[in-house]
């Protein structure tokens, strides 16, 4: 059952609205003035809210109050009234946030359709959000390369230890994934995982979104730090970060505990933190837009995610697991990537695996029950057409060498992509063209195909 928060400071404004709600089935808290309600807030957040716009003579007001619920969860709809309505106070209602605004007096039935859209738009927001998750958390972290190997042993150890993790890696190589992987695996698998991305956040309001506020009033606004208590926060892209928050960051670590912008109460910290980059810390450091105190605080052990070109061993996996994955998602049948296609191999993939990724559940959709060819013929037309990304992207050009000098750029870029797609393995290699390993050695040698042993 729905729970609806009513706030207005009429007696029997409140109870017409409580009236009107529970005769449609919906369970209805009140609360008279702004303390009433953040008393009622603080027990619990509400599916939705309807509240007037001017509550008694306290300093704070109904907008207030929006503010106050919209910090604590955005998705929650709240639907504010007045009698007094003006557009400028409709206007500014609807930009803190409120779901709608309604002049007084109002019907029953408009009541109700507010409230029903309102929860309809909640509902939804929620089911958006955990299949995210479900997306998230039902993704594994694999492949067969040794790099990802190696990442996978590490995660199972960090799982079971309090350290902090700084992963680097270029975008789309997974680093929130690791990140995923190593909290489903630890204690701290069922209590929150917050993300703050430090390239998107308001440089003027990075305390405020970090560390949360308090007003004269006493009226909190979480940061991410509380917002995280007993999980983990994952800081994303921590270099952007301004060098004066920086410093308030590192006190966080070293004292763990830490003051709300304007409050006095120091708050005690449980949260262990990962951060990721993009970017060289070590260059940022050296450029003096990082500290190196805190560089060294928050790299306790240090995770570094290889592009996808430089792991191509690990496409045809990415391939068919994906290929898996979405088919479960959508429901819908699985579609056949043939994992020979010398494109995937040549591509740069400069989106990493969330490009491949992409690919396939698009693909996927456009494609369902389509033969095997027609598969490859998108794939083909999606990368090779990207020319500024793709190494030798067409034989075209081949058209202006002699036949000899075309068949030996043929043959080269052939075994480069058959070596890669097994993994350097020569013997399997050499079995899958149809020749023998010796012959294949002295090819290799012939065509001067360096890196290969």
């Amino acid at each position: 059952m729905n729970e609806i928060l009513v706030v207005d400071d009429n007696v029997d404004i409140r109870n017409l609205i409580s009236g009107i709600l529970k005769d449609k089935g919906f369970s209805v808290r009140l609360a008279a003035n702004f303390n009433q309600a953040e008393t009622e807030i603080e027990k619990k957040i509400p599916d939705a809210a309807v509240i007037d716009v001017k509550l008694d003579k306290s300093d704070n007001d109904g907008i207030d109050l929006l503010n106050k619920i919209k910090k604590i969860d955005s998705n929650v709809p709240v639907i504010m009234i007045s009698g007094h309505a003006n557009v400028q106070m409709a206007i500014d209602s609807l930009k803190m946030g409120a779901f709608e605004f309604m002049q007084k007096p109002f019907s029953s039935e408009r009541l109700i359709n507010f409230v029903a859209r309102a929860l309809e738009n909640r509902n939804l927001k929620n089911e958006n959000k955990i299949l995210e998750e479900k997306q998230f958390h039902s993704y594994d972290f694999i492949g067969v390369s040794p790099s990802v190997v190696k990442i996978r042993n590490l995660i199972s150890k960090l799982a079971v230890t309090e350290s902090r993790v700084f992963i680097t890696g270029p975008a789309g190589s997974g680093k929130e994934l690791v990140a995923r992987q190593i909290q489903k695996k630890s204690k701290r698998a069922n209590k929150p995982f917050v993300i703050v991305n430090g390239a998107l956040l308001d440089p003027g309001k990075y305390e405020l979104e970090l560390f949360g506020s308090e007003n004269n009033d006493g009226v909190i606004n979480y940061g991410f730090l509380e917002k995280a208590k007993d999980g983990i926060l994952l800081i994303d892209e921590i270099c952007e970060i301004p060098l004066a928050t920086q410093a308030k960051l590192l006190r966080v670590l070293i004292d763990q505990k830490f003051k709300r912008v304007n409050g006095s109460q120091q708050i005690n910290v449980n949260v262990r933190i990962f951060s990721t980059s993009t970017k060289s810390l070590r260059d940022e450091i050296d450029n003096g837009n990082f500290r190196e105190d805190l560089y060294h605080r928050l790299n306790v052990i240090s995770i570094n995610l290889l592009p996808l070109k430089n792991r191509t061993e690990d496409i045809p996996l990415l391939l068919n697991y994906f290929a898996d994955k979405i088919s479960e998602l959508n429901g819908i049948n699985k579609t056949k990537f043939d994992t020979n296609l010398s494109v995937l191999y040549k591509y740069e993939w400069p989106g990493n695996v969330r490009e491949l990724r992409n690919l396939v559940e698009r693909i996927s959709i456009l494609t369902g029950d389509e033969k095997n060819s027609d598969v490859s013929l998108l794939i083909r037309d999606a990368l090779v057409n990207k020319k500024s990304v793709v190494k030798n992207n067409s034989y075209d050009d081949v058209l202006s060498f002699p036949l000899k000098e075309a068949r030996e750029k043929f043959e080269k870029d052939y075994l480069i992509s058959q070596i890669k797609k097994h993994m350097g393995n020569i013997s399997k290699t050499a079995e899958f063209i149809g020749m023998e390993r010796s012959a294949l050695h002295r090819k290799i040698k012939s065509l001067k195909i360096k890196g290969i042993n």
